[in-house]
């Protein structure tokens, strides 16, 4: 039976999420028009709206719907740019390099979080010439599960004027989150790293902020993102963002952390606060794509880097940005998913010491 251990890349999806976007796919209204099924359907919405918002500590009418992350940091970054300097962590993920291009890269310490004193330095130069900034950093890597120190950064920000944008796509769902708490101006998340539908994601806004839209139309979500709402794939994620506990952390954990015991093969930041279902864990001198294939052949699916480079199975710009070195290409991803079984650990041992043996008989 088929192992599937990168959730990072897309979580299987939730049965209550399931449940809500079917249920949402027999509503024939548009949730802009008034007449009956208009409002039926502008209920589902809004109702997907409100648990995203309690989910996330963020009020409801701040909870903007988009495609998905992507979508939300690229309209973020968009927006709070417009005449500011923008500095990005040098591990963000290529959808946030991509949004933030032409930004200063801030380093990371070798265990993969920010470089604060770094952040403070650069923010402080850019203060005393007069320029504003905005600084962009994820909450949690989607490659190695470091989480970021979010709250000191945000404060180093404030001191400095500096605006903040978090991509929390990684991070939501599998630890407390709230984006009040958190003091930055946007937050991203995305519906399908959550167990809900691919194709949903949102961009929460804090209190009084408002943006110009990526994406202009006929003024749905408050006229922040135009086109009819994808009400499918919004259910689904406001049903999958009530019930993603991350309470449930601590038995990922354990699966999390018996894989690492059972391997004894160095692992990327782990001296690092990580999430629970996360680990980048290196085979030195055997290939990523090496690993990844022999153990897809063995019905194990695991993934190296992120899972938005087209496919592709290159060196980690994220490990090199730790000085991993020659590490960083022989490096891969396991990532639990919310519903790993009990046995996941001895299953991933069992295939992974099967795969070592064969490249050790080949080499």
């Amino acid at each position: 039976m088929t192992l599937y251990l990168d959730a990072n890349a897309t979580e299987p999806l939730r049965p209550e999420a399931r449940a809500a976007a079917v249920a949402a796919m027999d509503l024939p209204g548009n949730p802009s028009s008034v007449h009956a099924a208009g409002r039926a359907a502008r209920r589902v919405l809004e109702e997907a709206r409100a648990r995203v918002a309690a989910r996330f500590g963020a009020e409801a009418r701040n909870v903007v719907f988009t495609s998905g992350g992507t979508e939300a940091n690229a309209m973020a970054i968009a927006a709070l740019r417009q005449g500011r300097r923008v500095l990005l962590g040098a591990t963000e993920h290529p959808a946030v390099m991509r949004a933030g291009e032409g930004a200063e890269l801030l380093p990371v310490l070798r265990d993969g979080r920010l470089d604060l004193e770094a952040l403070d330095s650069s923010l402080s130069l850019g203060a005393a010439s007069g320029e504003p900034a905005l600084v962009c950093l994820m909450v949690a890597n989607n490659e190695t599960g470091v989480i970021h120190p979010v709250a000191e950064a945000a404060a180093i920000c404030r001191r400095h004027g500096a605006l903040l944008h978090l991509d929390a796509v990684q991070a939501a769902g599998r630890m407390p989150l709230d984006a009040l708490a958190l003091g930055a101006e946007t937050l991203a998340i995305s519906g399908h790293k959550l167990g809900g539908p691919k194709g949903a994601g949102a961009l929460i806004l804090r209190p009084g902020l408002d943006l110009a839209p990526l994406v202009a139309g006929g003024g749905q979500e408050r006229g922040r993102r135009g086109g009819t709402e994808a009400l499918p794939a919004i259910a689904g994620l406001g049903a999958a963002a009530k019930a993603a506990e991350p309470e449930a952390a601590a038995r990922l954990a354990a699966l999390r952390d018996a894989i690492e015991a059972g391997l004894g093969l160095p692992v990327a930041g782990a001296g690092a606060p990580r999430l629970p279902n996360t680990s980048c864990v290196a085979l030195p001198g055997v290939s990523a794509e090496t690993q990844v294939i022999a153990l897809d052949l063995a019905g194990v699916q695991v993934s190296a880097g992120s899972a938005c480079s087209s496919g592709k199975v290159a060196r980690s710009p994220v490990l090199e940005a730790m000085g991993l070195g020659e590490l960083a290409g022989a490096s891969i991803r396991v990532s639990l998913p919310w519903n790993a079984a009990a046995d996941t650990a001895a299953r991933f041992l069992d295939a992974h010491a099967a795969m070592r043996a064969r490249l050790l008989r080949q080499g």
